[in-house]
């Protein structure tokens, strides 16, 4: 799904991510040396990457956390290796803080402060690995568009019943998409050939976002693991989801489109 956090549809997060990875891993690396080679400009030098690792991270933690609450589908597999990934990056920004404070004191020992900075590094790679998956697997922070799709449309909806203008009639093009969030529940738009129709955002094998998916020939294909859904009737025409999908009414009248709840 496209980022909340981005520049011209590049996500921040990925952008940043890169310096403090590259400043933790030389941290331990210096520190490594230091105690190696006994030259303290190498303990100095560990001691100002593991200040700016922390800073970087704190800095890509901000757009991180717009996309965990704004762009990681809700009730997803997603959203819980987000989490992930989340708790696991302040944990260690946690174990490298304190490595910084364990320095000042008097019983400071290179080789605690280098177990703390490997257990870091470790961390900092499963972390990296748990990323890595949100991107080329649920595919958060990719902005992929199909012919004819336009530009991704999302918008947002208080009334929670009744019949609620959600578009108007030329709005999509055919196969084309919208999100839709009424009331807090994340609803897809699309328009077949046939006309408007409305489904689950929620794809009911990982909780995909179906509105990130591609509408072709009347279905919906999830694009986590290819599940494909008849938008009419929700039944499943592919899996691996088993369960159905919820379809909502829509109408069109005066050049408007309406959901009805």
């Amino acid at each position: 799904m496209k980022s909340k956090a981005h520049i011209k549809t590049h996500p921040l997060h990925p952008i940043l991510v890169a310096f403090p990875i590259a400043f933790f891993i030389g941290a331990f690396i210096f520190d490594f040396l230091s105690l190696a080679t006994t030259n303290l400009s190498f303990w100095q030098t560990g001691y100002y990457l593991s200040i700016a690792g922390i800073t970087g991270a704190l800095l890509a933690a901000v757009p991180g956390a717009v996309d965990y609450f704004f762009t990681v589908p809700p009730n997803s597999s997603a959203k819980k290796r987000a989490t992930k990934h989340a708790l696991i990056n302040l944990l260690n920004v946690f174990l490298f803080g304190f490595a910084v404070y364990y320095r000042g004191t008097e019983a400071a020992s290179t080789y605690v402060i280098l177990t703390i900075e490997g257990i870091g590094v470790i961390l900092l790679s499963i972390a990296g690995w748990l990323g890595g998956t949100l991107v080329h697997r649920n595919q958060i922070g990719i902005d992929h568009r199909y012919a004819q799709a336009g530009k991704w449309k999302e918008s947002y909806f208080e009334q929670s019943s009744g019949k609620i203008e959600v578009a108007t009639i030329d709005e999509l093009k055919v196969n084309g998409l919208k999100l839709l969030h009424v009331a807090g529940k994340r609803i897809a738009l699309g328009r077949t050939e046939k006309g408007y129709v409305a489904f689950d955002d929620h794809c009911t094998h990982k909780g995909g976002s179906l509105a990130d998916g591609v509408l072709m020939c009347n279905t919906i294909h999830c694009p986590w693991h290819g599940s494909h859904f008849d938008v009419e009737t929700g039944k499943v025409k592919a899996g691996p989801a088993k369960q159905p999908i919820a379809t909502y009414q829509v109408a069109e009248q005066d050049g408007k489109v309406f959901l009805l709840l």
